[in-house]
């Protein structure tokens, strides 16, 4: 039984419609009804949700089975900070101001970037390396490198591993081989890149002495060979310097003093040259050398400019500034060495063209002692030339190329099964996706509805409050189910009978008249099943039939031949006697007032005070005087009768008429200032099993039993 408020229901304002309505009842119950109304709904598209979840389920196996399978292997890094020299001031001062978040977030977004994946495409020759081509099935595409540089970079994953500084570098493809190949190829580079960026200077200019001291050294061999085999072939005697007039003493003369120390200043002009020609080829200097701090501000300059490439794009502003001044600092040092290369050069060619005119002399005065004298000299430059280039050597070695701050902890290996596809977990992402769009469905089925739904739509869209739930009949005559007292729908009637009871402290009101929006909504055969549930309470009723345009009841109840008398002879003043056109129905057990024949003129008979005497003439011989009336929708009959009753029963079929059209409806009678106690659903599917029906015959009946049949009146 519906919980109905005793003192104003049904009146026009929406506030007083909402106590009406609400009556009592907890937002538990409002929670719990809204859930009832998907539910309703999710039954109703039962068959159409089962559809989606196997839908869902199904591709789900099909994704699964149509995959590409692919492996991923796993190499690990560790990258640490660099430790601060703590004799380099500056670069201590740098490392102080760089968090040990800031460096590793940079480090992984290096780790993955376009500037590794071409790396690793032109280191590995991806290129022509059919294993990876055939693994990813590329073609001779037209762009094949950014083809490659595309893949690489969009299966390569990284996964920092929390409280630590070790990080994982995954990469997938279908081909487990060529998974660990290039995740192996990756770290190898990334590391190979690190050490470069931060040695990369001294390791240029270590390789280019090392090549000059290589060099000078089979140039010394040999010239020391020569001279050997000279003095073995003339059996030269090398004396001491202060020795006897011979041929080794010629060597302390004044020509031969000029060109020892020429040639000493030759092998120093030569190796200042060499000097400078390896701070140009790798941009290292003397400690003491001013260009240094240019150096070290390029350093901090491209590294700087590697942070933003990471991160932006070569327009952005802050990489076009921090590029320019790269290039600034390059042109500084380069400009600064080429110009102490070119001294240099002049210098030594200088003191060439010196040497070579004191040799000439030197040569005129000497002779066989001179010939050995310029091979021992020759021997000399070069030892002195070798040993001051292995001793820059040495002081690189000793700056070098220090330890690298990036690892390899872990190579990848070649995975035996493959990572994906996952039956489990596509089954269940799609079973997942499957239930979120058939809730959607539901949702929108639900929201989006026009029409009135379910029975508690009443309350929650319409701001009534719901008398009664009538079911579906499928049962045969609606009219014999009306007067079976063991039938459901006799029972819904007995609901909606004991409702209008508690309207009121007195009971129910004693003249009421039953609408709808449009015809065949219910309302004749509603208020043909009321009144026979109120003769059945042993009450005196009195069923009026007001409908003057289109009388249902008359059909209902097969007197479609009566046209004589009734309401509209009473309402014409043709009938004074009310008694005399009233027709007893014993079958139903109560009085019946038949319309008559059908009238010109029906909004001006109901308008007039006629109607209202008639009723107040029912009200002293009757308990209850039930009204069947006209329809809302683009008719004022029902408007006029309004005036004249205690109150309004509104119909409703479930399912045919837009709220839209029901709302306009309501607002009518509301304007006329016609009292609205409530509404009557009609004709509810068997699916909403809220609500139940009877005592003695059970609950759980369901509002509807089957489809709908012809001989359920309207």
């Amino acid at each position: 039984m519906n919980n109905l408020n005793f003192e104003s229901p049904g009146v026009a304002e929406r506030d007083d419609r909402r106590e009406v309505i609400d009556g009592g009842g907890s937002s538990g119950q409002s929670v719990a009804v809204d859930l009832e109304r998907y539910w309703h709904e999710a039954i109703g598209l039962k068959y159409w949700l089962a559809g989606i979840l196997a839908l869902g389920l199904l591709l789900g196996i099909l994704v699964t089975l149509l995959a590409t399978p692919l492996y991923q292997a796993n190499a690990r890094l560790e990258v640490s900070r660099v430790t601060a020299d703590v004799t380099n001031l500056d670069a201590l001062e740098v490392e102080s101001q760089v968090s040990e978040l800031q460096y590793l977030n940079t480090q992984y977004k290096l780790l993955v970037s376009n500037f590794m994946a071409k790396r690793v495409m032109e280191s590995g020759n991806l290129t022509r390396d059919e294993a990876f081509r055939e693994a990813f099935a590329i073609g001779d595409a037209t762009n094949i490198d950014a083809t490659i540089e595309e893949i690489l970079f969009d299966n390569v994953s990284i996964e920092p591993i929390v409280q630590s500084s070790l990080v994982d570098v995954k990469f997938s493809s279908p081909s487990p081989t060529v998974s660990a190949a290039i995740a192996n190829l990756w770290v190898e580079e990334f590391v190979a890149a690190n050490y470069e960026k931060r040695f990369g200077a001294n390791i240029q200019a270590r390789d280019f002495l090392q090549n000059q001291i290589a060099e000078l050294r089979e140039r010394l061999s040999l010239s020391e060979q020569e001279l050997v085999e000279y003095a073995n072939a003339n059996e030269i005697l090398v004396l001491n310097a202060g020795g006897d007039s011979g041929s080794e003493s010629a060597g302390q003369t004044l020509v031969g003093a000029d060109l020892q120390a020429l040639n000493m200043a030759l092998a120093s002009a030569v190796a200042d040259r060499i000097s400078a020609q390896a701070a140009v080829v790798g941009g290292n200097f003397p400690a003491s050398d001013p260009r240094n701090e240019l150096l070290s501000n390029l350093s901090e300059a491209e590294a700087d400019l590697a942070v933003l490439r990471a991160n932006f794009g070569p327009d952005y502003p802050e990489v076009q500034e921090k590029r320019a001044e790269v290039d600034s600092l390059r042109s500084a040092i380069s400009a600064g060495s080429r110009n102490l290369l070119q001294s240099a050069r002049i210098r030594e060619a200088e003191l060439r063209d010196q040497v070579e005119r004191v040799k000439q002399r030197f040569l005129g005065q000497q002779g066989q002692g001179i010939r050995y004298g310029i091979l021992k000299r020759e021997v000399d430059t070069n030892r002195e030339i070798y040993d001051a280039l292995l001793q820059r050597f040495k002081e690189l070695e000793a700056s070098g190329a220090g330890q690298n701050n990036i690892q390899i902890i872990d190579r990848a290996e070649a995975p035996a099964d493959p990572y994906s596809p996952s039956l489990i977990r596509n089954v269940l992402v799609a079973l997942f996706a499957s239930i979120v769009i058939a809730t959607g469905v539901v949702y929108l089925k639900v929201v989006l509805s026009q029409t009135l739904q379910d029975p508690e739509d009443v309350r929650r869209r319409l701001h009534l409050a719901l008398l009664g739930a009538i079911p579906r009949n499928t049962e045969g005559a609606m009219v014999d189910r009306i007067t079976e007292r063991s039938s459901h729908i006799n029972e819904a009637y007995t609901t909606v009978r004991t409702n209008l009871n508690f309207l009121t402290p007195q009971g129910a009101p004693e003249v009421l008249m039953f609408t709808s929006s449009v015809p065949s909504e219910g309302k004749s055969i509603s208020s043909l099943g009321v009144a026979t549930s109120f003769a059945q309470l042993g009450k005196k009723v009195l069923l009026i039939d007001a409908d003057l345009r289109n009388s249902k009841l008359r059909e209902t109840l097969e007197l479609d031949s009566y046209d004589e008398g009734g309401l509209v002879p009473l309402l014409a003043n043709q009938q004074s006697d009310m008694a005399s056109q009233i027709i007893h129905l014993r079958e139903f057990g109560f009085d019946f007032l038949p319309m008559g024949r059908t009238p010109p003129n029906p909004v001006e008979l109901l308008a007039g005070d006629r109607f209202s005497q008639i009723l107040e003439e029912a009200r002293g011989q009757y308990d209850q005087v039930l009204i069947d009336g006209a329809p809302m929708l683009a008719l004022a009959d029902a408007i006029e009768m309004s005036k004249a009753v205690d109150g309004v029963i509104f119909v409703i079929q479930t399912e045919r008429i837009k709220l839209r059209g029901i709302e306009n409806a309501l607002g009518r009678l509301q304007r006329s200032g016609a009292k609205i106690y409530g509404a009557i659903v009609t004709k509810v599917s068997q699916s909403n099993s809220a609500y139940g029906y009877g005592y003695g015959y059970g609950y759980g009946y369901g509002y509807g039993y089957g489809e709908e049949r012809d001989s359920e009146p309207a």
